[in-house]
């Protein structure tokens, strides 16, 4: 931290910035920018799998009332570049998929464009699109595990290729001929797909050759960089608006292809068109996450330290993309095993590219090697909690580089104290209440911290006033990230929080990489910290060479700031404020950029976020139901920025932990490749009366290698090993071991 930083703002339960704007309404969102002439694109998708579009009959819509055009393969002009060719991931150029629609007549996928209608309102746009029929020549498909199981191949790198596809450590045979204990198991995760609250909308508009895009996204800056990419401009002519996003949990994360597509129908009728995508299309637009399942083997000692692990994962990915959630990270890391092998298989199938979704690859790995860790602690009769705190890694055991920091030992310590866990009988279907079995699990919870590539930027501006602005080209998609960044601001300047206002969801303001992967608090926190520090640091220098001032020749260090006044910090009575050193030399406002670059991939230190999970549960033995009744987290993300936004995160993430261990799961119709329950009808989420008792502890560990706060993230965490956690305690209420979800009723029958 630099000098005269005190953090006063920054950890306090501060409300939203933005509630007011979102209750009155007068925030919006990307499909309520209606500009003058604004007319409305509906899209057409392919009804099968798999095969070419012989014949494409247009003539009904293009001659339904206010149609302005309607594109196809044959008519849409062809993109600069395949999207493959674009540098991929947080911050740069991320499209959804290496394939774009409406260029040939094949097609990969339900769902997959193969028509735009462009209509003067949404309900004519909407019409005319159930006006055009495309005829196939249907070819064979696969669209489930058990269709391409014999078709596995295994690629040399998946997650856009950041990520190897098999990791070793140590010598796995010898690990399991060491081990006095040994078991396996085989665990299937449905697909899973995000449902935010707002489907994705792009709102385009061509000003000559300059594009203005009002788009749901959680990167602005990835949209910008990936639409001029794929329209052949230069992103300087590109402009990206998102000052409110309804959710996103991933799926707005890469850029898809009807973000391209709306510039594209805007350019071809030359008025603003708005594109936004029904309910139904969400599930074959956006990604998801992949069905997949996941073969553990480990191998202990008799008193549970684990002597090897074996974690293969096979999963469906698309045909022109080697997709895979990396299920495997923090399930290589949590735990002290010297001898580990890790393998990611794919099935090319027809469907889209699947993609992040929240705690992308963790929330499956960590449910699969928590579900077996509580098998071993059963086997063995050592205490679940006792079993984890025995094999917690003190250092990341792939490369033997101590934590940046960690906390495991608290998060065990306190949540187990928060839940009574210690109060608990272990013998399965040995408590009741009335008819209900009543059984309680924990799992660990992790999540890999991760950094962007490039710098990330800021800018901060002070007036001779006392207020100030700060800029950053990030968004706000319900994670509370405006609040807390008001709070990094205030205290970085040294001013009340009342006196700053945070602009953020503009492509023209200093760029920061999309908010994924829990990197947003981190990272955005960091660059606005800077510049604050800068401005701020900049401000004291010019008071210490001026002759007028009290703090003329001061030691720079010995300076602090607090509510806009520069003092010293053992004679507090010497100082001034901002506006009397700005007013005595005539300046309206003075402004600083700070840039912050990220720790080098090879820095010396385990980057994680851990945590501990708790749940119990009551099962009707006689209906199949299942009722969480209460859950506990801790978790030790850093620095909290905001108290009140960050417990908001972690319970979400717990509640969506309901949601993956037993309701949600989308299912394929294999005769033609459609999402058989692609609608919040039948897609089934965990509602308010689903959602039990949830408490959440933060244990703050102090970590100085991540970032100038010392923040982890806590957007993915809280997710990781909830599911497991109820598993384990429908486990203990009815000696019953998940293998496969969602949990159903009938498994429980």
């Amino acid at each position: 931290m630099t000098t005269g930083a005190t953090l006063t703002a920054v950890g306090r339960p501060l409300t939203r910035v933005d509630g007011p704007a979102k209750v009155t309404g007068s925030g919006r969102y990307a499909a309520e920018y209606t500009l003058p002439g604004t007319v409305y694109a509906a899209l057409v998708g392919a009804r099968t799998a798999c095969g070419r579009i012989t014949d494409i009959d247009t003539r009904a819509a293009e001659n339904a009332d206010g149609v302005l055009a309607v594109l196809t393969h044959r008519n849409l002009p062809k993109i600069a570049g395949p999207p493959h060719l674009l540098p991929s991931l947080a911050g740069h150029a991320a499209p959804g998929e290496s394939f774009f629609p409406m260029q040939d007549e094949a097609v990969h996928y339900f769902g997959q464009p193969v028509a735009m209608v462009i209509a003067d309102s949404y309900e004519r746009a909407q019409f005319a699109a159930r006006q055009v029929h495309a005829h196939y020549e249907r070819s064979a498909s696969t669209t489930t595990l058990d269709e391409g199981r014999d078709q596995a191949y295994e690629p040399e790198a998946i997650f856009a290729g950041f990520l190897p596809a098999r990791s070793v450590r140590g010598d796995v045979a010898a690990g399991f001929q060491a081990a006095t204990q040994r078991l396996e198991a085989t665990y299937h995760f449905a697909a899973n797909h995000h449902n935010p609250i707002e489907p994705s909308a792009t709102t385009a508009v061509w000003d000559g050759d300059r594009l203005t895009l009002y788009d749901a996204t959680q990167g602005i800056v990835a949209s910008q960089n990936t639409v001029a990419a794929l329209l052949g401009v230069p992103p300087s002519k590109v402009r990206v608006h998102a000052p409110f996003v309804g959710g996103g949990f991933g799926c707005k994360a890469m850029i898809w292809p009807h973000v391209t597509l709306a510039a594209m129908a805007a350019r071809h009728v030359r008025r603003p068109v708005k594109l936004a995508l029904t309910r139904e299309q969400m599930f074959t637009s956006c990604g998801h996450r992949e069905e997949q399942e996941q073969h553990l083997e480990i191998g202990a000692t008799d008193d549970g330290r684990l002597t090897a692990l074996r974690h293969h994962k096979l999963s469906l990915t698309s045909p022109f993309d080697d997709w895979a959630e990396p299920s495997l990270s923090i399930a290589s890391q949590a735990y002290a095993c010297p001898n580990y092998e890790g393998v990611y298989r794919l099935v090319r199938s027809n469907t889209m590219t699947p993609t992040f979704t929240r705690g992308p690859g963790e929330t499956t790995g960590m449910y699969a090697l928590e579900c077996l860790m509580d098998e071993l602690a059963y086997r063995i009769g050592v205490d679940p909690v006792q079993l984890r705190l025995r094999n917690h890694a003190e250092s990341d055991p792939n490369t033997g580089h101590p934590w940046s920091s960690d906390g495991a030992h608290e998060c065990y310590r306190r949540g187990a104290a928060r839940f009574d866990w210690q109060s608990r009988n272990p013998e399965p279907r040995s408590r009741r209440d009335g008819n209900w079995l009543i059984g309680t699990g924990m799992a660990t919870a992790g999540y890999p911290v991760f950094f962007p590539m490039q710098p990330q930027r800021a800018r901060a501006r002070l007036y001779a006033d006392g207020s100030a602005v700060v800029q950053c080209g990030t968004q706000e998609f319900g994670t509370g990230s405006a609040t807390a960044m008001t709070q990094v601001a205030a205290d970085g300047l040294g001013v009340s929080l009342e006196n700053v206002r945070f602009e953020y969801g503009d492509t023209d303001l200093p760029n920061v990489a999309a908010t994924v992967g829990s990197a947003g608090a981190g990272m955005i926190s960091a660059a606005v910290h800077t510049a604050a520090t800068t401005l701020r640091d900049q401000l004291i220098e010019q008071a210490i060479a001026d002759p007028d001032s009290p703090l003329h020749q001061a030691d720079p260090a010995a300076v602090v700031v607090h509510a806009g006044r520069m003092e010293l910090r053992d004679r507090p009575a010497s100082g001034e404020s901002y506006r009397d050193l700005m007013q005595r030399h005539f300046m309206t406002d003075m402004d600083a950029l700070g840039s912050w670059s990220p720790p080098p991939p090879d820095v010396p230190y385990g980057l994680a976020t851990f945590g501990a999970q708790f749940a119990e549960v009551a099962v009707d033995p006689d209906l199949g139901i299942v009722r969480v009744r209460r859950m506990v987290g801790a978790f030790a993300p850093g620095r909290i920025l905001n108290a009140r936004t960050a417990h908001s995160q972690a319970m979400g993430g717990m509640l969506w932990g309901i949601g993956q261990a037993l309701l949600e799961g989308t299912v394929v119709d294999p005769r033609d490749g459609r999402w058989a329950n692609a609608s919040l009808g039948e897609y089934l989420v965990p509602v308010n009366a689903d959602a039990p008792d949830v408490a959440v502890e933060f244990v703050e560990v102090t970590d100085t290698v991540v970032n100038p706060l010392g923040v982890k993230g806590l957007g993915e965490v809280g997710m990781v090993g909830a599911a497991a956690a109820i598993a384990n305690a429908v486990f203990h209420a009815t000696g019953y071991r998940a293998r496969e979800l969602p949990i159903r009723i009938e498994h429980l029958l």
